[in-house]
């Protein structure tokens, strides 16, 4: 199992860390190692002095597929949940100073929210999903699959052209604008629609 995220694919995300749009999407891996564990709490790790949440749409893989049509895409994939992709933002800017890969600032233990999962049948289109962050109750982040620079289906296309995708992978798509950093007992709650998906407590 394998998890495979998108970078800068909402532009009020990519305006607010100022960065460049990209021609194709940006993609980075995360091990498995970085997964939170189910109801443990987010340990802010030594090494940083400005970890950020961000919160994204993620897409379970139901089946196996290497060079996949955009017009099969669909196929490989019911479910849809939500999670946070944690980074080390200060850790993350010196690395891309030096041209350096970003895995200490994306990857390290942890790092990845993986909340519950919904059925793709639940909702009229992939392409029209209203998602959210609380931080103590407060509204952080909003966002709608509708504003991908790259939707769900057009992501496994490119995906696929360089990895195969295997049962249980899955694909954080990206995160919208209103990162922020993260402090001690800060409690972030993710919602899809209304329906919450996780709770995490920051320590």
């Amino acid at each position: 199992m394998k998890i495979i995220c998108i970078g800068r694919n909402y532009t009020d995300h990519i305006s607010e860390l100022e960065n460049e749009r990209p021609d194709h999407p940006v993609v980075f891996l995360k091990p498995d190692t970085a997964i939170l564990l189910k109801k443990q709490p987010f340990f802010i790790p030594d090494f940083s002095s400005e970890i950020h949440h961000e919160v994204e749409v993620l897409v379970k893989i139901k089946k196996i597929g290497k060079h996949i049509d955009r017009k099969f895409a669909h196929k490989y994939y019911d479910e849809i949940g939500l999670g946070i992709d944690f980074t080390a933002r200060d850790l993350q800017s010196r690395l891309k100073e030096k041209g350096l890969p970003w895995e200490k600032a994306k990857a390290f233990d942890g790092s990845a929210v993986i909340g519950k999962f919904l059925p793709k049948s639940k909702f009229e289109s992939v392409d029209d999903i209203n998602f959210s962050l609380q931080n103590n109750g407060e509204t952080v982040q909003e966002g709608n699959t509708a504003l991908m620079l790259w939707k769900i289906d057009a992501l496994i296309e490119y995906i696929s052209k360089y990895f195969t995708l295997k049962i249980g992978d899955i694909i954080f798509t990206g995160t919208p604008a209103g990162v922020a950093k993260v402090n001690p007992e800060d409690q972030l709650t993710g919602y899809i629609e209304k329906t919450e998906l996780f709770s995490v407590k920051v320590k």
